[in-house]
């Protein structure tokens, strides 16, 4: 899994980083062969004032399903990627399973032959 991350107005530290790929791999990991790329990005939104304003914007490029695109705001850097990427887990096991169930609903059962009108 192809993980891109970019920080925007404060500087991406080592220890950040490896947060996002751990967070991440734990929450996504599993759906490994459907995702073909994560793009994180994170942001200060009132800068030095402080308050909830650390965001983290997760975008998952799934194979021929459209993106799952979350937005977590909390006070906490951390806490902001921790519930985007547990949110951006549920939500990817959701839509693959929806689409799971598409394609079973849709094809016939072996064995099971169409009922024939009555004469």
């Amino acid at each position: 899994m192809r993980i891109d991350i970019q920080a925007r107005s404060f500087s991406l530290t080592e220890a950040l980083r490896e947060h996002i790929k751990r967070r991440l791999g734990f929450a996504l990991s599993s759906r490994d062969e459907h995702i073909q790329r994560v793009q994180v990005r994170l942001s200060d939104i009132n800068g030095p004032r402080g308050g909830d304003d650390k965001q983290c914007h997760i975008q998952v490029r799934l194979t021929h399903l459209p993106d799952v695109v979350i937005e977590d705001t909390e006070a906490d850097m951390y806490a902001a990627i921790d519930r985007a990427a547990d949110r951006a887990g549920r939500t990817v096991g959701r839509r693959l399973m929806r689409q799971r169930d598409k394609r079973h609903t849709a094809l016939p059962q072996e064995g099971v032959l169409p009922e024939q009108e009555p004469n």
